[in-house]
C-alpha cells in the first residue's frame, strides 16, 4: 500500500479538513462572518479531534477488519483522544478564561510595562463537540475505505 492509496491516512485527512471547514461555515451563519482563522485552531464544533481519529479507526475496521489488532489499537487511542479532548484539554481553556478575566479585573494594577499575552481560551471540547466529531469522522472513514 502506498502512501497516497493508504486509505486510514486518506480518510483522516479528509475529516480533519472537513471538520475545520465546517467549523469556518458554522461561525459563518450563526456570526455571519467569515473566520478562516478557524481552519487552523482547535477547539468548536465538530472536534476535528474526534473527527481524525475515528475517521483512521473505521477505515482500519473496513481494511483489516474489526477482529484486527490494528483496529484495536485505533479504537483505545481514539478513545483516549476524544477523553482528553472533553476532558483535560477542556479544562485547559476554562482554566485560561478564568485568568484572562483575572488579569483584566486587576489590569490597574499591573505596571504600564508588563502586559501579559491573552491566554488561548479554545482548546478543547464539549461532549456535543465531540461526538459530532465522531460521527464525521466514522462516516468519513466508512466513505473513504468501502
Amino acid at each position: 500500500m502506498s502512501l497516497l492509496t493508504n486509505e486510514p491516512l486518506l480518510a483522516a485527512v479528509i475529516a480533519t479538513f472537513a471538520a475545520q471547514v465546517i467549523k469556518v461555515l458554522l461561525v459563518l451563519l450563526t456570526e455571519r462572518r467569515w473566520a478562516f482563522d478557524r481552519l487552523l485552531e482547535t477547539g468548536g464544533m465538530p472536534s476535528s479531534h474526534s473527527a481524525t481519529v475515528t475517521a483512521v479507526a473505521a477505515a482500519i475496521g473496513v481494511v483489516d477488519g474489526l477482529g484486527s489488532t490494528t483496529f484495536a489499537l485505533a479504537v483505545v487511542l481514539s478513545g483516549i483522544v476524544m477523553y482528553d479532548a472533553s476532558g483535560i484539554r477542556r479544562a485547559a481553556g476554562m482554566h485560561a478564561q478564568l485568568i484572562n478575566d483575572l488579569v483584566q479585573e486587576l489590569a490597574h494594577l499591573i505596571d504600564d510595562g508588563f502586559q501579559p499575552a491573552v491566554l488561548k481560551t479554545l482548546l478543547g471540547h464539549t461532549y456535543p463537540q465531540v461526538l459530532a466529531g465522531a460521527i464525521l469522522g466514522i462516516g468519513t472513514g466508512l466513505l473513504v475505505a468501502m
